[in-house]
């Protein structure tokens, strides 16, 4: 919206300062995060009067027990400020922010019917595998076939190998949305499962939606674009809003989600967080690239997946319990240890992710 007072810079000269994407994320990112720190007391205590409180698992950790009872849902609080952000600082005219808006409120809107059936039939599970699913691959089919027909150049639906200057596979329209749906769904519930403890989603996803904004500025400028050897997106620059607003909100949330915790960030955050970096990714052909970054999320997608497999198979576990951040717990680091020593990692990773840049 703020955009749109550049077109009266011919008046006054410093309006000019809103058509600079750089300026608008910045001023994103502080919006994001002032929305999160100002309304996240009054959610708290709204979550708390409604009695929104997590129910644990009882065949998780004993030590997350008194837990029990803390508001849940509070990443309806970063959704909102994510949205009104982006509105206030995007540019309405770029199909992309709408895409991700609809990305990220959609699979927002079945985390918080997760979150809701927990919440008031007390059952930890929350609602069907098989209903989640259908959800989330709808919406993840859409945005393929929205991106699929939003992309202007061929460059813009290819699969890019990211360390190699030349290696990029065209996908067709099947293609570009079936890797855009395993993207979406399989990032969505890898942070899902991530937020196991306080803190342990929400920084990451502010060191992986910087990262790929990094991607978001140089693939939607044509020089910086061919220079680093990147394809070409047109409008992909405004990206870097919404992954701007998505940092603010997210560390404002922290402030809040950090050991001990006062608010869990529910379903309704962590899927939506997740299927908006996919999506983001996606736009900017980094799926690789999320790949690495999104390390953390990959093997703690991966640990359930071969805990669950092994089990059914020979009735043994291969971690003491699952997902890996549990696994640790239960060999004896402290909570807060396990945060901080994931959050090292994934420093790494982003750094390792962004150094692609440059090795080609």
């Amino acid at each position: 919206m703020f955009l749109w007072l550049s077109h009266f810079s011919g008046w006054f000269s410093a309006l000019n300062v809103f058509q600079y994407t750089t300026f608008r994320a910045v001023m994103a990112a502080l919006t994001a995060l002032a929305f999160s720190l100002l309304l996240g007391p009054w959610t708290i205590r709204k979550l708390t009067e409604l009695k929104v409180g997590q129910a644990v698992r009882t065949d998780g950790p004993q030590t997350h027990l008194v837990k029990n009872g803390t508001p849940t849902m509070g990443g309806s609080l970063i959704l909102t400020a994510i949205a009104v952000s982006t509105l206030l600082w995007g540019n309405w005219a770029n199909p992309y922010i709408w895409i991700l808006l609809a990305v990220l409120l959609a699979t927002g809107a079945l985390g918080f019917y997760d979150d809701w059936r927990k919440v008031v039939y007390k059952d930890p599970n929350g609602v069907s595998a098989k209903f989640k699913m259908v959800w989330q691959s709808s919406v993840a089919l859409a945005a393929g076939v929205l991106l699929f027909y939003a992309a202007d150049l061929p460059s813009s639906t290819a699969f890019i190998v990211p360390f190699f200057k030349q290696i990029a596979y065209p996908l067709g329209g099947i293609g570009f949305v079936v890797l855009t749906y395993f993207v979406i769904v399989g990032t969505s519930n890898a942070v899902n499962l991530t937020d196991g403890l306080d803190g342990l989603a929400a920084f990451p996803v502010v060191l992986v939606a910087a990262g790929l904004s990094v991607f978001a500025y140089a693939s939607g400028h044509a020089e910086f674009a061919r220079y680093l050897q990147l394809p070409y997106v047109s409008g992909a620059n405004e990206v870097v809003i919404f992954c701007a607003a998505m940092c603010g909100a997210c560390l404002g949330f922290l402030w809040f989600n950090a050991y001990p915790a006062q608010v869990f960030m529910g379903d309704v955050g962590a899927l939506a967080l997740g299927a908006a970096l996919g999506t983001v990714a996606v736009i900017v052909r980094q799926e690789i690239v999320l790949f690495i970054m999104g390390g953390l999320f990959v093997v703690e997608a991966i640990s359930v997946m071969l805990q669950v497999g092994w089990y059914k198979r020979t009735k043994k576990r291969i971690f003491l319990m699952a997902p890996i951040h549990h696994h640790y717990e239960q060999k004896g680091w402290k909570e807060t240890q396990v945060v901080v020593r994931f959050w090292i990692i994934t420093i790494v990773l982003v750094l390792i992710g962004l150094s692609t840049l440059k090795i080609r």
